[in-house]
């Protein structure tokens, strides 16, 4: 299996911590690529920790923050060489393996994108049982990495994937679901809980626009 897996830390090493260690200890030979998005704690210290512990895992530290959708993108484009990105939150703990061979088989599939769990986000991004834009979870999504560049970025935004992911559907690809929490526990807004998802002024008008239907 072509397949890196991607995780993106900002000033969580803890979490960082139990991520890398759960999901390596169920998957020893798959690359870990750890992107490192400007921080300014000890999450060097941590990763470099991991970095012994598993050999299978390698690190990007970034100048600044660039923010979680850019990040992605970054690996997507430029330090991701392999097929395939498993892109894992850094607030998540693997239960068991498995999946990760699950997800593959599916994505073998003609005209199929990407794998992991389904969620209905309407245009503003906020998640509705009658939303028209289809997207997967971000903590844990398998996608075709040389697909990927064909397709609108991840971009800074509180739904990075989703217009990467319409563009897709709209040039004919699938999101195939998987029930990935099965396998694998997120915490849900681990990091943003701690530092808010750096949108600034947009991000409120965008919460109070869509709390009143507009």
């Amino acid at each position: 299996m072509e397949i890196t897996t991607v995780i993106i830390n900002f000033q969580t090493p803890d979490y960082l911590n139990t991520a890398v260690n759960s999901f390596c200890s169920e998957y020893p030979d798959i690359p870990v690529l750890i992107i490192d998005n400007g921080s300014r704690d000890n999450s060097k210290e941590m990763i470099t920790r991991l970095q012994t512990k598993w050999p299978n895992v390698e690190a990007e530290f970034l100048d600044d923050n660039i923010y979680h959708g850019p990040a992605m993108n970054k690996a997507a484009i430029e330090l991701v060489k392999t097929k395939y990105i498993f892109f894992l939150d850094s607030d998540t703990e693997t239960l068991k393996g498995g999946f990760i061979e699950e997800m593959y088989s599916l994505l073998q599939e003609n005209k199929v994108y990407a794998v992991g769990e389904l969620n209905q986000v309407n245009e503003r991004g906020f998640q509705t049982t009658d939303g028209n834009i289809t997207i997967l979870q971000t903590p844990y999504m398998l996608l075709d990495r040389e697909l990927y560049s064909g397709f609108k970025p991840f971009i800074h935004h509180g739904q990075p994937t989703m217009f990467n992911y319409r563009d897709a559907w709209e040039k004919g690809y699938e999101l195939r679901s998987f029930p990935v929490s099965k396998y694998i526990y997120h915490k849900w807004r681990g990091t943003a809980e701690r530092f808010g998802y750096g949108l600034g002024l947009k991000g409120k008008l965008d919460f109070v626009l869509n709390k009143l239907g507009l």
